[in-house]
């Protein structure tokens, strides 16, 4: 476990160096646990793969106390202290118009395009955090036969719910955004709707699985998602 300073205002707590479900399970562990505490001071929290930015205000407490009622709870940052994890469904349309480099990263991976489909959509993802834009989930658990570089040349736009793979990551693009990823697919789902109850549909420590839809279903859960009638399929 490390303290860093991150300006007058946050401090960062890494507690590892590499990207591993058991090093991403303690960061949300200890994040669950600054937030049941209410540990004065405390602002937002902000959890990365191995690290848990913790923002506060100076004029409440200071960095070492901080760092010091942190420290305490870091021993109890496991497992155990999560509520149980939320696997979700998330429908997804692998047509090449929606999917536009399903082909080529196809090619790229020497795989049949049903095969890459196959295990993409048959492997459980871990939601580690949601970052670079609002409700954008970064997962892994991707089949290492479908992993995959970046593209060299990252697209100036990408549509929000577009299904993404490179390196060992799965995403989601949530808006309209800039990325790197290779496009398989598309979800109808909303996974950032300002105007919703609960603006971001997915969560650190989600379990997403996808299921393959056709065209035709990919436009009708579409016209229910801006209905504001579609439900996603969340379980316990």
């Amino acid at each position: 476990m490390r303290f860093r300073p991150a300006g007058d205002l946050a401090v960062s707590v890494e507690l590892g160096q590499e990207i591993s479900v058991d090093v991403n399970t303690r960061v949300r562990a200890l994040e669950f646990l600054i937030q049941q505490k209410g540990l004065t001071g405390v602002v937002e929290t902000v959890p990365t793969f191995s690290s848990l930015l913790v923002y506060y205000d100076p004029r409440a407490v200071g960095y070492e106390a901080l760092c010091a009622a942190i420290a305490e709870l870091v021993p109890q940052a496991t497992t155990g202290v999560l509520p149980p994890a939320r696997t979700v469904e998330l429908p997804c349309c692998y047509d090449t118009e929606l999917g536009f480099d399903l082909e080529a990263a196809a090619g790229r991976l020497e795989l049949p395009v049903d095969e890459l489909v196959r295990l993409h959509a048959g492997a459980e993802y871990l939601v580690y955090f949601i970052g670079f834009t609002p409700g954008l989930p970064y997962m892994t658990g991707m089949p290492e036969r479908i992993n995959i570089p970046r593209l060299d040349t990252p697209r100036t736009k990408t549509p929000p719910g577009s299904v993404g793979i490179g390196g060992i990551q799965c995403c989601i693009y949530s808006v309209e955004s800039p990325g790197g990823f290779w496009i398989l697919g598309r979800t109808p789902l909303r996974l950032y709707d300002a105007d919703a109850a609960e603006p971001t549909l997915l969560r650190p420590g989600d379990r997403v699985r996808f299921r393959p839809i056709t065209r035709g279903e990919f436009d009708a859960i579409t016209a229910t998602v801006a209905a504001r009638t579609y439900r996603p399929l969340i379980a316990r």
